[in-house]
């Protein structure tokens, strides 16, 4: 999976030009988004990332500190 974010993330870098630091953010934080809750994975059996994590906790909440759910920015 990490591979194939990173791949990915890699053409959108050298596809565009960014003029600013704050232009350059605001493209990866929509496009970690986008990966994250509207590109469904094979390898997770056709699901997003967060929609495959919420399964899991459903089924082993005991594995999980905090409920998954989006919410932006970076992990405090």
């Amino acid at each position: 999976m990490v591979e194939r974010f990173n791949g990915r993330i890699e053409d959108v870098l050298q596809s565009h030009h960014f003029r600013s630091g704050e232009e350059l953010e605001a493209t990866l934080h929509r496009y970690v988004w986008l990966y994250n809750q509207q590109l469904p994975q094979s390898a997770l059996g056709s699901k997003t990332p967060l929609q495959a994590m919420k399964d899991c906790h459903k089924l082993k909440p005991e594995l999980f500190k905090k409920q998954p759910y989006y919410r932006p920015g970076c992990d405090s």
